[in-house]
C-alpha cells in the first residue's frame, strides 16, 4: 500500500537528489551531442568517433555517481519500505513539466536497483509502466527551438524551400554549390509527389536537430500532402573541395529503415524533448519499434527499458516456448529463441572446446567493442541484461538441459511468492533475429533441385539467391574492413540476412581491429615433405591472418565459388587487407554509405 501522506523530508531530499542526478546526466549528454556539429564542420572524424564511444559510458557513470551520493548523504540503502514508497511518489511529482520524464523514470529504476537488493524489485519501487505522459511535451521558451519547423512550398517554390531548410541550420562551413544541390533535392521531391495535387495543407516538416554519425550529417523530415506523409533524409557530406554537398535524397520508409538500422552506430542529435523526436520518427517508420528508435538516438538505456516492457507484454500474450535456436551450435555462445518473438538470446558458455582460447571477460570485451564502434550497417547491435527472469514453464526441457550443461553458472531457478517458478539468466545478450547466411544459401541449393516440372525456374531463382547472398557477404566484409574490423571467424554461419536483404555479422568472440592483425602470405614449402604435409609447416602468431587460406572453408561449393571470385576475389589477396590496414593506420577514415550508391547525386 502507498502511504496517504507525503510528509518525509528525507524522502523528498532523496527524490530531489535523484532528479538532480538525472538532469546532470542529460545536460552532459546534450552538450556532447551538440558538439557534433562543430566536429562535423571541422572534419574532426577521429574526434567524432571518440565522442560517440565516450558518450555511451555517460549513463552508467552518472548512475554510479548518483547512487554513491544517495548512500553517502542519506544512507539510502538502509531506508525502510515506507520511505522508498514516498520517494517514488515524490519523484513523480518532480517530473511534472519535465521535458524528459520517460528517461528520468528509467534513471530512477537504474539508481534504485543499484542501491536496493534484488528482493526489493517490486512494482512499488520502480517504474514498471510509465507514470508521466510524454504526449504533447513542448520545448521550453528558453530553448526557443521547436521540435520541428514547418514550411509551405508550392511545386514552383520547392527549390527555394529546400534552400531555406538548409540555411535554417546555420552551417558554419559553406557548400560547394548549394543551388545545384537544392535543385536536385527539389527534383526528387517533385518526382516523389508525382501527379498528386498539392492539398491546402501541403507542407514540409523538418526536425530542428541535425543527425550526426561518423562522417555524415542528416537533415530529417517529411512531406505532408493531405492524408499522405512521406519521410525523407538529406545526407550532407564533405565534398572533394573540403566544402559541403548534399549527397542524396532518401525517401520512404525503406530508405529510412536502412539509415536508422540496428546495425549502425548511434546518432548524435541535440534534443530537448527526445520523446517528440521518437514520435516524429515513428510516423516516418511505423514498422520500427520505439525501443530501436531510442537506441538509434543514443538513448540505449531507454531502449532497453522499452524493449523489456515489450518483451513482458509479448510473454503475457503468447503461448509458445523458448527453445534452442535453429542452426549450427556455436562453441562460445548458447543461443535460444521463442518462435513468435523476433529476437534471439545469447548466453556465454562456461567452457569452450579447443581451439577456442578465450574467457568470459574477453568475450564481454568484444561485445563492448562492437557497442562502442562504428557498426557500418554490418554488425548487429546487442542489448545486454543481467538477472533476467523467465517463467520456468515456458522453457523447453531440452533448452533447460542445454543451459545446465554448458552454462550452469548463468542459471538460477527461483520460486516466486505465488508459488510459480522462474528461470533467472544471470547475463544475456539479445539481438534481432536474422536468417543465418549458411541456411539462406542452403535453402537456395535445395530449391534449385526441387520440383522437376519447374526445374528451370527454380534453378534461376536459386542462382539469384546464391548470387545475392555471396555478393552481400563480400560487401559486408569490405564494409567491416573499412571500419577497421576483422571478423575473425568468417564462416557463413556467423552472418545473417536481414529483412532488407543486407548481410550482417553477429558473432563477435574473435573480432580484432584490422590494425592489430598481421596479414601474411603462406610461405612456399621448402621441400616435398612440407608440400605434401597435411599440417602447417610454418609458424603462426596469435594475430597472423593468411587470406589465401579462406578458400577451403568458404568456397567449397562451385556455385558459391563462381560468384565470389567474380565479385570478391580480392578478399583472398593479402595486398587488399594490408592496403586497408596501412591507410587506417595513417589516420584515414573510410566512407561507408547507409544507402545505395545509385541514390547519390554525385559519385567519387
Amino acid at each position: 500500500m502507498f502511504p496517504t501522506r507525503l510528509d518525509s523530508q528525507l524522502a523528498y531530499d532523496i527524490a530531489k537528489a535523484m532528479v538532480d542526478g538525472f538532469n546532470r546526466h542529460y545536460r552532459l549528454f546534450r552538450t556532447e551531442s551538440a558538439r557534433a556539429k562543430h566536429r562535423f564542420e571541422t572534419a574532426d572524424w577521429h574526434g567524432q568517433q571518440r565522442a560517440q564511444r565516450e558518450r555511451i559510458e555517460f549513463y552508467d557513470l552518472r548512475v554510479l555517481e548518483c547512487s554513491n551520493r544517495l548512500e553517502r548523504e542519506f544512507k539510502a540503502g538502509e531506508q525502510p519500505m515506507e520511505v522508498w514508497q514516498q520517494i517514488k511518489l515524490l519523484y513523480i511529482g518532480l517530473l511534472v513539466d519535465h521535458h524528459q520524464p520517460e528517461l528520468a523514470e528509467t534513471f530512477f529504476n537504474s539508481v534504485t536497483t543499484k542501491i536496493l537488493h534484488r528482493s526489493y524489485f517490486q512494482n512499488d519501487f520502480i517504474f514498471v509502466r510509465p507514470a508521466v505522459s510524454t504526449e504533447y511535451i513542448e520545448s521550453s521558451e528558453a530553448e526557443s527551438r521547436p521540435t520541428y519547423r514547418a514550411y509551405y512550398p508550392t511545386r514552383e517554390t520547392m527549390q527555394a524551400t529546400a534552400l531555406r531548410i538548409v540555411h535554417d541550420f546555420d552551417m558554419r562551413l559553406g557548400f560547394e554549390d548549394l543551388e545545384r544541390d537544392t535543385a536536385l533535392v527539389a527534383q526528387v521531391m517533385t518526382q516523389q509527389l508525382g501527379e498528386f495535387t498539392l492539398r491546402a495543407n501541403f507542407q514540409v516538416q523538418v526536425l530542428t536537430g541535425l543527425f550526426f554519425r561518423n562522417k555524415g550529417c542528416y537533415i530529417v523530415g517529411k512531406l505532408i500532402n493531405g492524408f499522405q506523409e512521406l519521410g525523407f533524409a538529406l545526407p550532407v557530406l564533405h565534398g572533394k573541395t573540403g566544402l559541403l554537398r548534399i549527397d542524396a535524397a532518401l525517401f520512404g520508409e525503406d530508405d529510412l529503415l536502412m539509415l536508422f538500422s540496428f546495425a549502425r552506430a548511434y546518432f548524435m542529435v541535440d534534443m530537448e524533448v527526445p520523446s517528440a523526436y521518437v514520435q516524429f520518427l515513428r510516423s516516418l517508420m511505423p514498422r520500427k519499434p520505439r525501443n530501436e528508435i531510442y537506441n538509434a538516438l543514443g538513448l540505449a538505456k531507454q531502449g532497453k527499458t522499452l524493449f523489456y516492457r515489450d518483451f513482458l507484454h509479448h510473454l503475457r500474450h503468447s503461448t509458445d516456448k523458448f527453445r534452442i535456436a535453429p542452426g549450427i551450435k556455436g562453441m562460445v555462445m548458447l543461443v535460444f529463441d521463442q518462435p513468435s518473438f523476433p529476437y534471439v538470446f545469447k548466453v556465454i558458455k562456461d567452457f569452450y572446446p579447443p581451439p577456442k582460447d578465450t574467457s568470459r571477460e574477453q568475450i564481454k570485451g568484444k561485445y563492448l567493442l562492437v557497442k562502442q564502434h562504428d557498426r557500418v550497417g554490418r554488425m548487429a547491435d546487442t542489448l545486454e541484461y543481467s538477472g533476467v527472469g523467465f517463467p520456468l514453464d515456458r522453457f523447453e526441457p531440452e533448452l533447460l538441459a542445454e543451459i545446465e550443461k554448458f552454462a550452469p553458472s548463468q542459471l538460477q531457478i527461483n520460486t516466486r511468492s505465488d508459488g510459480t517458478q522462474e528461470v533467472i539468466i544471470k547475463h544475456v545478450y539479445i539481438e534481432r533475429r536474422m536468417i543465418p547466411l549458411n541456411i539462406y544459401l542452403q535453402e537456395a541449393f535445395d530449391a534449385g533441385g526441387a520440383d522437376a516440372a519447374n526445374a528451370s525456374a527454380n534453378a534461376e531463382r536459386a542462382r539469384g539467391q546464391i548470387s545475392r547472398g555471396v555478393v552481400e557477404y563480400g560487401n559486408a566484409i569490405k564494409d567491416l574492413v573499412a571500419a577497421n574490423i576483422f571478423p575473425g571467424d568468417m564462416l557463413w554461419k556467423n552472418f545473417g540476412i536481414t529483412r532488407h536483404g543486407k548481410v550482417v555479422f553477429y558473432d563477435y568472440d574473435e573480432i580484432e581491429y584490422i590494425t592489430d592483425c598481421n596479414f601474411r602470405r603462406v610461405p612456399a614449402p621448402r621441400n616435398e615433405e612440407e608440400e605434401m604435409s597435411g599440417e602447417t609447416w610454418y609458424s603462426v602468431g596469435p594475430k597472423d591472418v593468411f587470406p589465401e587460406t579462406f578458400t577451403p572453408f568458404l568456397l567449397g561449393n562451385p556455385a558459391v565459388r563462381k560468384v565470389f571470385m567474380e565479385h570478391h576475389a580480392d578478399l583472398l589477396d593479402v595486398d587488399f587487407w594490408q592496403g586497408h590496414k596501412d591507410r587506417i593506420a595513417q589516420g584515414y577514415v573510410h566512407d561507408v554509405f547507409p544507402y545505395d550508391r545509385e541514390k547519390r547525386f554525385e559519385t567519387d
